[in-house]
């Protein structure tokens, strides 16, 4: 799980300083914010730690098939600040003591640019166990090692340039000695909590009448949710201790929803293809034959069930073409799967229904301040602010921005204003 983040010139982010996250993270505001800057950093070292090429600094995209996001290049990155260095950084905390031998640690790398335009690691830093271990950048493209305070570097050279941002060469390894392993642990624990990441967009895919299924389980959903059907035939056609584990999940929150009964997976004849059918108040339609809405948060009810424990599942408008009911019952989702299955969720919403229904889970306990944060991310000027919502027992917000949810206080006070009048004219 994912503590801390922080981002430095990096978009529209200036400085956000210290960013807690909790098992689940929320984050409100405006279009066009900032809010989902927060997100793609960490998908940036996400596809960063998972090129083919080790010794690619930053991998800022451009491959449609394996990358997340493009990127564009240095300045599309750089936050625009006039008076701002050309350097950004990105930093974050991690604890995952359940899956890894580094129990907690630390990250943090700032990012310049060459002669020759490419994105370069300036310094990046790992921490863990009380320890630090630094490689900074030197002239013509060599590094220095450095341990915690020491003053001297344990090595430096050409040969010691980072891997993927997050991992030392290994010259570097070597030459830190009865060190390296432990540093060797924590790139690898840093590696492992960036995998984890599983991101689903708020743009996804329409349903098809039927899919044929290959008799494998996918990988992952993908950002558009194309692997979500896949997920769940594999759920419900292998035969083992899990089987319909997942197509059960997805059943219980569309009915907990009130958009749908549950969810079938039906052969078609003999045939090797397959289709999703909705049940509801006894009738079973197609899935391509019901309201889009559910459609659009299949994929995020799949994702919920079908990410390893662990995870952290990154959403981008998990409410979209849902009707107000449906997306208040997203935060018991969030809140109830997180709790059972270990999952971190860092959700980007518009919905004041979703909003709302956190706050009630608090004012009865169901969720607290340690298992949630939620922000509110404004603009500015050219660089985004974060605006921490500081929440009571009672679920109450103590510091409501400006602009928060528009101004639904001001609408019924006008509301009850023009009736007032319209009696009184009556009246005359």
């Amino acid at each position: 799980m994912f503590t801390r983040l922080r981002l430095v010139n990096f978009k529209a982010w200036s400085d956000t300083d210290d960013i807690c996250l909790r098992p689940l993270t929320m984050l409100l505001g405006t279009n066009s914010s900032g809010k989902s800057s927060l997100i793609q950093s960490l998908l940036l070292l996400k596809q960063t730690a998972r090129s083919p090429d080790r010794t690619v600094h930053l991998n800022l995209g451009g491959d449609e098939i394996n990358d997340l996001f493009n990127f564009g290049d240095f300045d599309d990155v750089l936050n625009q600040e006039a008076d701002a260095p050309r350097l950004f950084s990105i930093a974050f905390d991690f604890d995952n003591h359940a899956t890894s031998r580094i129990a907690k640690g630390g990250f943090e790398c700032s990012y310049g640019q060459t002669s020759s335009g490419s994105v370069v690691v300036q310094t990046v830093t790992l921490k863990a166990e009380g320890r630090q271990f630094r490689a900074t950048r030197r002239e013509k493209g060599a590094f220095s090692i450095l341990v915690d305070d020491e003053q001297l570097p344990r090595a430096k050279g050409r040969g010691y340039a980072p891997e993927r941002t997050i991992a030392f060469s290994a010259e570097a390894i070597a030459a830190l000695d009865k060190d390296g392993q432990l540093v060797e642990d924590l790139s690898l624990a840093i590696r492992r909590e960036l995998e984890r990441i599983i991101y689903l967009g708020p743009l996804r895919r329409k349903p098809e009448r039927d899919y044929p299924w290959n008799k494998t389980k996918p990988g992952d959903v993908g950002s558009d949710g194309r692997g979500a059907v896949d997920a769940l035939l594999a759920s419900a056609l292998l035969r083992g201790d899990e089987q319909n584990y997942v197509v059960n999940g997805v059943s219980r929150w569309l009915s907990k929803m009130g958009v749908a009964d549950k969810l079938e997976v039906r052969q078609q004849g003999r045939s090797n293809r397959y289709e999703l059918i909705v049940h509801r108040d006894g009738v079973a339609c197609n899935l391509r034959d019901v309201g889009i809405g559910i459609s659009q948060v299949l994929p995020v009810l799949v994702v919920s069930y079908f990410a390893p424990r662990g995870s952290t599942i990154i959403l981008e408008e998990p409410e979209i073409h849902l009707h107000p009911l449906a997306q208040s019952a997203l935060a018991n989702l969030f809140v109830d799967v997180s709790r059972e299955r270990g999952i971190q969720f860092l959700v980007e919403t518009h919905s004041e229904h979703l909003f709302r229904r956190m706050q009630t889970l608090i004012a009865k306990q169901d969720a607290s301040s340690t298992d949630s944060a939620m922000y509110f991310v404004r603009r500015k000027g050219k660089s985004a602010e974060l605006c921490t919502l500081e929440i009571d027992d009672f679920g109450r917000v103590k510091n409501w921005p400006s602009g928060f949810f528009g101004d639904a206080l001001g609408e019924t006070r006008e509301q009850a204003r023009l009736m007032f009048e319209r009696q009184k004219a009556s009246t005359q």
